[in-house]
């Protein structure tokens, strides 16, 4: 009996590709970028399986290509790379990465609060380029954060992990979520409070929401606006939560006083006026990049697969 095939769309940690090719036949594309969509097309005709990124579009016309596929396994707790409803009318299963990411997002975003906060990467610049000379009263002040007010939107996994590191520096914790979580409040005393309040009162605003019609743009003029000037906004979520055009006039109005951003509204083209400004700290979407994390995503992501092309249902299925 001929055994399954699965495509992995990019080279993820061999751990995940190791365990797939114990049970199937595993072909990875091997090139150091993404593929095309015309080109994925292509690679997953005759395949059961299909590993894939966020980066991957995976609509009602790639499904179709190939009616054996079985299961598209993300390996990203994202998914708004899917087309849900899409799959469900085709029988197919589309299956995350969650949990495993939230310590390492959650750490990132700490140290995004921490380098836009103490203007690291501005000194890190600065020494480079020798131009410093002597300690100085006035080089390079920053902002406090003991004891300064956390505003977290969006409390899933990752929002409530960033919030219990603020507890650490004896931070206010505000959230703005769809729905209250009790058992938050009551082991961090976060304070539910309308969108608009948390603007207008958190030094610190990181964003955790999930890329939805309702969240994109939900940081625009308007929201700046009601923001303190000495906030520093964080973003580890989806690029398009925030409205790129309208953080730089932000940033360059001192509408607020910094930011640190992992993702970006045309991922991987950033707004070109970001990369001038040295009150912003650019990460190339690295928030779940650690040895340990991106491991674990690539074993689930095979665990997903290979529960999928033996009948089960995915343990990481999202589209029953």
């Amino acid at each position: 009996m001929s055994r399954k095939k699965v495509y992995v769309t990019r080279m993820i940690p061999n751990e995940g590709i190791d365990k797939l090719r114990k049970f199937f036949d595993v072909e990875v594309n091997e090139l150091d970028r993404e593929l095309t969509y015309q080109e994925l097309k292509e690679k997953i005709k005759g395949k059961d399986g299909i590993l894939c990124l966020l980066s991957d579009t995976i609509d009602g016309e790639l499904m179709d290509v190939e009616p054996k596929v079985k299961i598209f396994a993300n390996y990203a707790v994202g998914y708004n790379n899917m087309d849900v409803e899409a799959a469900k009318e085709r029988n197919i299963y589309l299956s995350n990465t969650p949990g495993i990411l939230t310590d390492a997002t959650a750490d990132l975003a700490w140290a995004l609060i921490f380098a836009t906060a103490r203007r690291l990467t501005e000194g890190d610049r600065y020494v480079r380029a020798g131009k410093f000379k002597r300690w100085s009263p006035k080089l390079l002040l920053g902002r406090d954060i003991t004891g300064k007010t956390l505003g977290i939107i969006g409390a899933g996994r990752i929002g409530q992990a960033v919030a219990r590191r603020g507890k650490a520096f004896n931070m206010q914790i505000l959230y703005y979520n769809r729905s209250r979580k009790k058992d938050f409040e009551v082991e961090t005393d976060a304070q539910y409070v309308p969108l608009e309040e948390l603007l207008g009162k958190s030094d610190f605003i990181s964003l955790h929401t999930p890329l939805t019609k309702e969240t994109t743009h939900l940081i625009s003029d308007k929201e700046f606006k009601v923001m303190k000037d000495t906030a520093i906004l964080i973003n580890t979520a989806r690029g398009p939560v925030v409205d790129e055009k309208a953080l730089v006039k932000a940033l360059k109005n001192k509408e607020i006083w910094g930011a640190g951003l992992d993702v970006y509204e045309n991922e991987p083209q950033v707004e070109e006026e970001l990369k001038t400004l040295d009150n912003v700290v650019l990460c190339p979407h690295i928030g779940s990049a650690t040895y340990e994390t991106r491991m674990k995503m690539a074993v689930m992501a095979a665990d997903n697969i290979i529960a999928a092309l033996h009948g089960k249902v995915p343990p990481n299925c999202i589209t029953l």
